[in-house]
């Protein structure tokens, strides 16, 4: 037995590829399957097997592709109901590769129809030696209950039987392979290692010393970051299988003027995904706005329409590759063209441009401290926002922008901030969109505002990775700085 594993950053995706002498099945692929070829190819196994454990809302799976690629069968769960040719397995099922036996364990919680597999190598014992979990247990956490509305409840009544009456039954030395990292929303705080063992988890994970099922209930379905837009549409597209890559279209080199012919068009939207200095120098009226070196997929999957077609505008045509790649990673299949040349070509060409004004965290504090009249609106999550914020300070999360715009007065200077300065751009283009013409970002955020020493560390914003099981925040919270 010969385990690999494969991590996406940014999405924090974790899959496996699981070898014998010959054969191999992946789990939980990621949609850019590559990565699985060459090394199977490198190894000298062949691809046989690819398993699910549930419908995965966060990223688009490559299940499809790589059966196309390689013949290989897909097991997913009988539950899940899904169209695409796969065999359906349940409680009880096993799967044999070579001396390998993966034994099926229904554990539903993070989605209704969730599995675990169980894997027993042979050659060596009877005895299990390490469970694939997929979203059910993390390191340091558990999957998240609450993506079905109306069902959260239930679907932590049901988590809890999974973790402790299914999982937690396994020896201390079984080895736990999750399908995802720090950094992911399935979760409330995953830790950072990529693997742990059931024993550990026992004893530490903050979540399993909650033995009181209705506290553990109470504690997944309250104040849980918010679940991004491309969380709903994840598991429909993977249920019934998603697009293969190569049948999607082409991105298309397009001259400056090109590019403007064809964004004139009903169904487009643009796509600015440089950094947040040069969007504000100089950028596309109308433009989106996300720093392809922040956390692109994960925003770029919650706000941008799904339906539109995307033209993008990148330093270069490495960068759009790249931008293109992270998109479809969340589903957003339509981006057609990027801007040969990017901006300075646009700019050569005589076509017009919009900026923003770039403060720093010394002029925001003049501001502040001075007389002068403005919006500082906060677009950090509320638990960072509760955590600390500067006294007056508006909270609209980013994302909540495009339909709470109308909150804020277009006539007044507004003021954004985050913890870094990339969701503050977003915010930023999406309000210069709603005729917001007087718009700031703040260079550096609540970061360089704490670097300054005008306001404490925001304790979620420096460790988001870290437990969120903590009272009230400490008695700092809602701590603010003097006006």
């Amino acid at each position: 037995m010969l385990l690999k594993h494969f991590f996406v950053g940014k999405i924090a995706h974790s899959s496996y590829l699981l070898a014998g002498k010959n054969y191999c099945a992946v789990i939980d692929p990621q949609r850019d399957i590559d990565v699985y070829i060459t090394e199977a190819r490198t190894m000298g196994v062949e691809i046989t097997h690819i398993i699910q454990t549930h419908l995965h809302a966060d990223f688009i799976s490559g299940h499809m592709d790589l059966a196309k690629e390689t013949g290989a069968r897909i097991y997913m769960a009988e539950s899940a109901k899904c169209t695409f040719d796969h065999v359906a397995i349940s409680e009880g099922d096993s799967i044999e590769l070579e001396d390998m036996l993966l034994q099926v364990l229904e554990t539903p919680g993070h989605t209704p129809e969730h599995l675990s597999y169980v894997v027993i190598d042979k050659s060596r014992s009877d005895s299990p030696i390490g469970v694939f979990v997929g979203d059910t247990l993390f390191v340091g956490d558990v999957g998240r209950p609450d993506l079905f509305p109306g069902k959260e409840e239930e679907l932590a009544r049901k988590l809890y039987h999974s973790l402790h009456d299914k999982l937690l039954k396994l020896p201390d030395y079984v080895e736990v392979y999750p399908a995802h990292g720090a950094g992911s929303l399935c979760g409330r705080a995953v830790g950072a290692k990529w693997r742990t063992t059931i024993g550990y988890e026992r004893n530490f994970n903050p979540v399993l010393q909650i033995k009181d099922k209705s506290v553990f209930v109470k504690s997944l379905t309250q104040d849980m970051h918010p679940a991004p837009d491309h969380f709903r549409r994840c598991s429909d597209i993977n249920r019934h299988g998603p697009a293969l890559v190569a049948d999607l279209p082409n991105m298309k080199k397009l001259s400056p003027g090109q590019f403007k012919e064809r964004m004139s068009a009903a169904n487009t939207v643009l796509l600015d995904v440089r950094g947040y200095h040069a969007f504000a120098g100089q950028h596309i009226p109308g433009v989106w706005h996300l720093d392809l070196k922040s956390n692109f997929p994960t925003f770029a999957g919650w706000v941008l329409p799904p339906d539109k077609d995307i033209l993008l505008i990148a330093d270069d045509h490495g960068k759009a590759l790249e931008a293109n790649t992270w998109a479809r990673r969340v589903g957003l299949d339509r981006i057609v063209g990027y801007l040969d040349g990017g901006m300075v070509a646009w700019a050569v060409a005589g076509l017009r441009t919009s900026r923003i004004e770039l403060t720093s965290v010394e002029d925001l504090h003049d501001m502040i401290t001075g007389t002068t009249r403005f919006v500082l609106l906060d677009v950090r999550a509320e638990l960072e926002y509760a955590d600390i914020h500067i006294k007056g300070a508006i909270n609209i999360p980013v994302a909540e922008l495009r339909t709470r715009h109308h909150e804020l007065n277009k006539d007044k200077t507004t003021v954004l901030i985050c913890s870094s300065g990339n969701r503050s751009t977003l915010g930023a283009s999406i309000l210069k969109q709603h005729g917001f013409n007087d718009v700031h970002n703040v260079a550096g955020g609540l970061t360089g505002y704490h670097a300054a020493g005008y306001i404490r560390e925001c304790r979620v914003c420096v460790n988001p990775h870290g437990s969120r099981f903590f009272a009230d925040f400490g008695e700092g919270k809602n701590h603010q700085t003097a006006e």
